[in-house]
């Protein structure tokens, strides 16, 4: 294997650190300032096999760590949309929370795969769908095209 992993990623004013991992990984995780004592929001590079990240990569988590809030208030948006439909089975009250001025999702982490797939994750949320590990939303390029309730398949 031989290849130096880099210990910290610089992408648009983020410092992304290596994170411990498996061996067939490689992880950098940095935090977006956020208030005082709220969770912060953060956004994660993952490579598998572990490897430098490649240009393309390294790109696409730059225009996603600098537009970031942008993505997260589309992917509440397409939230607030997509979880009446029928199959998510949310319960009256966890209906009526999607007409709330602010969604029931907090704590957004954003993660880049070696594919140059990406997704947000609401690590917190009432919803009942979100139990145990929050809800994800998946993007093709800048559209979020899915979401699901992260359980322990």
């Amino acid at each position: 294997m031989g290849m130096e992993l880099p210990s910290t990623l610089h992408i648009a004013g983020l410092a992304l650190r290596r994170t411990a991992s498996p061996p067939s990984l490689a992880c950098w995780t940095g935090y977006f300032p956020g208030p005082a004592g709220s969770d912060p929001a953060c956004m994660s590079v993952v490579m598998e096999p572990a490897a430098p990240p490649e240009e393309t990569t390294l790109r696409l988590a730059h225009d996603i760590a600098s537009r970031f809030h942008d993505f997260v208030t589309q992917a509440l948006e397409y939230c607030r949309t997509r979880l009446r439909e029928r199959r998510f089975e949310l319960t009256a009250e966890e209906l009526s929370w999607l007409d709330l001025p602010e969604l029931p999702l907090a704590v957004p982490e954003a993660t880049v795969w070696a594919d140059q797939t990406w997704a947000i994750r609401f690590t917190e949320s009432k919803l009942r769908l979100a139990d145990p590990y929050g809800i994800l939303v998946t993007f093709n390029g800048t559209q979020p095209v899915d979401l699901q309730g992260i359980d322990e398949q």
